[in-house]
């Protein structure tokens, strides 16, 4: 009898042991393939970044020691919030614009968001390439012969590293002459601005050699297409780049097209929401339109001119949905307005599945940006199949360069010394991480300026802007000729 119970215990504890083999392989291979994960959280949650810690990748200005590359550290929260936005941006407008914009917010609380781009975007040694990001590939090919088989494949060319070598062809145009397409506020050489040496020089990747820009070259690989640029003041000046660089600055046979795009003046607006020009020889088109968040902005009562605004984060520009079809090339950017200030100048009120965002970390100014560029990522790369012509650019965001204080607070950038704290970027990713994350993956491409243009802050307007007098500095915007000239052979270089 004691040996049939010492069986019978020995059966029930082997049956056991079984059951909890396969509840365990269940468990993992359930953990494995994340089937709960991706369901029980919202899509908002998906996209929420740490807000404790910041990436130490950079200093305040020449004089603060280099801390040591991927140290962690937390910003003062008490900080005081950008407030200066009273009116819609303009063209005359300059702080208005950009000028408060610029606080890099990938990690941050809003507390900790209000002095950390500077931080994060000046250093020389901060250097960028996205491992992921679509580049020109060319094709590889097999040998075979008698006795072995080789293997010649050539190199993918990384746009995002290298250096920044004297060029004396460069101005590709002339300030002087580009006065049809470029604001005067950022025609440097218009606005007496005595030394021009940040000019002379052009970006040239590291293991590759990237396409010389030709006008007409560009115009007829460009024939019958729409390149559209979507996103803030410097996308606009991206896009004025290219039309000075496409004209070279002289007068041409160009169209305004900007009536088949909706981009008229609003009555009372000081400029309208962009601009299109068609070049009447390729029936190239060149477009800008306005969208400083990429989202849908929608006035609660259309009929009152200080209404609120609901900021749709998760849904695209209307413009963007309504021409995409018409588009061959688009180039979104987005960055600098997302601060307290523009939030609360603009009236703009969150709103999520069409009603007004009740989660408290959505509302937090850093989490709704990163939320939004993955959103809106998300929803270009589900239109590509169904615009198979279409390329898609998401551009890394401007650094600004405010030393000393803000753009407010007596902030400056007088060096005029080119390459001052170095010329060459050498990283292996990208100095924007929310929107190099958020393109991954997708069919969306890359076009990663940070790194690059952290090292040319003698190139902003500084001093010469329309503010001088006041004594305000435009560390933010660029003098054209100027730095958005690299972003655009870039740009040609990987369409």
């Amino acid at each position: 009898m004691k040996g049939g119970s010492v069986y019978r215990a020995r059966g029930k504890h082997f049956t056991f042991t079984i059951l909890a083999v396969i509840c365990m392989t269940i468990f993992l291979w359930s953990y494995e393939k994340k089937p709960i994960a991706t369901t029980i959280f919202s899509s908002q949650d998906q996209f929420i970044l740490p807000t404790s810690d910041v990436l130490q990748v950079g200093y305040h200005n020449s004089e603060e020691a280099i801390k040591p590359e991927g140290q962690l550290f937390k910003e003062s929260t008490n900080l005081p919030e950008e407030t200066d936005d009273k009116t819609d941006p303009s063209e005359n407008n300059v702080e208005s614009l950009d000028e408060t914009e610029g606080k890099r917010e990938n990690y941050m609380t809003d507390g900790e968001n209000a002095d950390m781009q500077d931080r994060s975007q000046e250093h020389p040694s901060v250097v960028n390439t996205e491992p992921d990001q679509p580049v020109a590939e060319e094709s590889s090919e097999t040998i075979e012969d008698d006795t072995n088989i080789v293997s010649s494949e050539k190199k993918v060319c990384d746009y995002a590293k290298g250096r920044w070598v004297v060029d004396n062809r460069r101005p590709l145009y002339s300030g002087f002459k580009c006065k049809q397409w470029l604001s005067e506020m950022w025609a440097c050489r218009l606005m007496q601005r005595p030394d021009f040496g940040y000019e002379a020089y052009r970006w040239q990747p590291k293991d590759c050699d990237m396409p010389e820009f030709e006008r007409s070259a560009f115009l007829e690989r460009m024939q019958d297409k729409t390149i559209a640029f979507v996103g803030d003041s410097l996308g606009r000046q991206q896009f004025q780049s290219l039309m000075c660089m496409a004209t070279g600055g002289e007068e041409s046979d160009i169209q305004d097209v900007g009536l088949e795009y909706g981009l008229t003046a609003p009555s009372g607006a000081a400029r309208p929401d962009g601009w299109a020009f068609r070049f009447s020889e390729t029936n190239t088109t060149i477009l800008y339109y306005w969208s400083s968040c990429l989202c849908d902005l929608v006035p609660l009562n259309p009929e009152d001119p200080q209404s609120q605004v609901a900021m749709h984060l998760d849904r695209p520009a209307s413009f963007l949905k309504r021409f995409l079809h018409q588009f061959d090339v688009l180039i979104l950017n987005t960055g600098h307005h997302w601060n307290r200030g523009k939030v609360n100048a603009n009236r703009w009120v969150m709103y999520i599945d069409g009603k007004p965002n009740q989660d408290r970390r959505l509302a937090m100014i850093g989490n709704a940006k990163n939320f939004t560029i993955h959103s809106i990522t998300r929803w270009v790369d589900s239109q590509l199949p169904s615009h198979p012509r279409l390329k898609a650019f998401f551009r890394t965001i401007s650094p600004r360069h405010f030393f000393n204080g803000e753009w407010n607070t007596g902030g400056s950038c007088e060096n005029t010394t080119p390459m001052a704290r170095g010329s060459e970027v050498n990283q292996n990713e990208s100095s924007d991480q929310v929107i190099a994350g958020a393109v991954r993956g997708t069919r969306v491409s890359l076009l990663d300026i940070t790194a690059l243009s952290q090292l040319r802050d003698e190139g902003h307007i500084s001093r010469y802007s329309i503010k001088a007098s006041s004594g305000i500095q435009d560390c933010l915007h660029w003098c054209l000729p100027g730095i958005p000239d690299a972003w655009n052979e870039i740009l040609a270089a990987q369409i």
